[in-house]
């Protein structure tokens, strides 16, 4: 009996098809990764699936059930981690895990997954200050108590490094029965060609499904065969940067770390960190969950006050002069951080009033931004009901309405589908190719192969500083993903953690 048996379901929401007259099967017993790009109708169907939502017309089969109609009988069996955080970060690790046991009615001895995670030693920590890449953890932990049979997983290993995603998906491989169905919804196409069959979906429509290897014999080729069924991807002039207008400046240096020391207690997040960044460059600061990277960022644009050390932004001390040096920076958070209950427009509007434009020129430059980056057509939307891409489209939009000379972008592209990460990049290299100096965090190591140096991060310091060709060099290996584990673990093994 397959687990899950879809015919012709669809959905609509307002004028908008998230599930157009889309028929599945998925099997018993395998892995299946569902693919697509952002806003094609992936987590709608993970949640008709479940009963979470109900599908307008057609008929859905989950383990035998109707999920519409008996949700109760159903979700016992049924392990689900959401795309979003779906924890309490107010209580601990080990509240969470009670709290999940209580709601499953499942025994609450968690010795074992305590183990095959790593949270044994951090039960009493709060959620809200675990790294993404234990958050994730937890949650899988949560989804895996009662030994459901069918396990939910939708974009688990979003914004998590290369080695924490390994860990993820060695546990849910590890801790599953052989007759248990997992469908594991993702943006990383080299995760989608590992399972036993994969989904691609877009438009709300079912565009392939079958093993991996009928689509292509290695995860290159994978790749572009994902992206030519999804329409393809030309690259294209970028207008953002055809019509930036740079800033000439003498120093040599637009960004300069300074012995950066932030402690929190007796806790050393950042330690003495020094870089130096010359015009045009793209330099990507990579490194574990948890190891400093954003703290780094924090510091760099004002955004926290170092315990030691500073930072210069165009040859202005950040301590000494925050306003006007955060003046010469874009700044992209890891998380949305825009105004949610506020339409695209009024959120372009509203940094272009914060960041110094004039009222008279506000309404041209909210225009031209916008057509740049293809947001007119959802001027009046709130931003929050924006699916994943337009909400990173409308961020950088913001953080290059005034034309800044230095750009701070921290996990920009996490989440969002291999397309829009292209058009993306197309953008950065052209702001660079202008004079723009571009700092960088990214999970996705075929990103980092794009930045000029590289400044490998782990537990608050640099390990390993160079360009991609010398870090691979160094780790000798023959992708960034597998420099980036050789490096941590030599560190590891180096320091007596392995």
């Amino acid at each position: 009996m397959d687990t899950v048996v879809i015919n012709n379901i669809t959905k609509k929401f307002e004028h908008t098809t998230a599930i157009d007259d889309l028929t599945l099967t998925i099997p018993t017993g395998q892995m299946t990764g569902i693919i697509g790009a952002d806003a094609a109708g992936k987590t709608t169907l993970l949640r008709i699936i479940i009963g979470l939502l109900c599908a307008d017309s057609g008929t859905v089969t989950t383990l035998g059930y109707d999920p519409a109609r008996q949700k109760k009988e159903l979700i016992a069996q049924i392990g689900y981690m959401p795309q979003k955080f779906g924890l309490y970060e107010d209580l601990s690790v080990r509240e969470n895990l009670e709290f999940y046991a209580d709601l499953k009615s499942v025994d609450k001895n968690f010795d074992e997954l305590l183990d095959f995670t790593g949270l044994r030693p951090f039960q009493k920590r709060l959620a809200g200050n675990l790294s993404g890449g234990m958050k994730q953890k937890l949650g899988l932990a949560c989804a895996l108590l009662g030994d459901p049979k069918f396990l939910v997983l939708d974009e688990p290993s979003v914004g998590v490094d290369p080695i924490s995603r390994r860990d993820l998906m060695r546990l849910v491989r590890a801790t599953i029965k052989e007759d248990t169905t997992v469908i594991w919804s993702t943006a990383y196409l080299d995760e989608a060609n590992s399972f036993d069959n994969t989904v691609v979906i877009d438009k709300g429509k079912v565009i392939f499904h079958g093993p991996p290897e009928t689509l292509a014999a290695t995860s290159a080729d994978f790749e572009r065969e994902v992206i030519r069924l999804m329409g393809g991807y030309e690259e294209k002039e970028s207008q953002i940067a055809a019509h930036y207008i740079y800033r000439e400046s003498t120093v040599e240096y637009p960004v300069e770390a300074l012995n950066l020391l932030k402690m929190y207690g007796n806790f050393a997040a950042v330690k003495n960190n020094t870089f130096h960044i010359r015009k045009g460059e793209i330099f990507g600061l990579l490194g574990p969950n948890g190891a400093g990277k954003s703290t780094s960022f924090k510091m760099m644009c004002g955004l926290a006050r170092p315990t030691d050390g500073t930072a210069k932004i165009m040859g202005v001390d950040i301590r000494k002069n925050p306003t006007l040096a955060r003046s010469y920076l874009g700044y992209m958070a890891q998380k949305f951080s825009l105004y949610g209950n506020m339409s695209v427009r009024e959120n372009l509007e509203f940094f272009a009033g914060i960041y110094g434009i004039p009222l008279a020129k506000i309404k041209e430059r909210v225009g031209s931004i916008a057509s740049y980056f293809g947001l007119t057509v959802y001027f009046d939307q709130l931003s929050e009901k924006l699916p994943l891409g337009i909400k990173q489209r409308l961020s950088l939009a913001c953080a290059l309405i005034h034309n800044p000379p230095i750009l701070f972008l921290d996990e920009a592209t996490s989440g969002v589908d291999v397309v829009t990460r292209k058009e993306f990049w197309c953008h950065l290299r052209a702001l660079a190719q202008k004079g723009v100096t571009i700092l960088i965090t990214t999970h996705f190591m075929d990103e980092a192969e794009y930045c000029d140096n590289i400044s490998l991060f782990y537990q608050g310091e640099t390990i390993a500083v160079g360009t991609p060709a010398a870090l691979k060099a160094q780790a000798a290996a023959a992708t960034m993903e597998e420099a980036f584990i050789t490096l941590i673990n030599r560190k590891d093994a180096e320091s007596g953690r392995l």
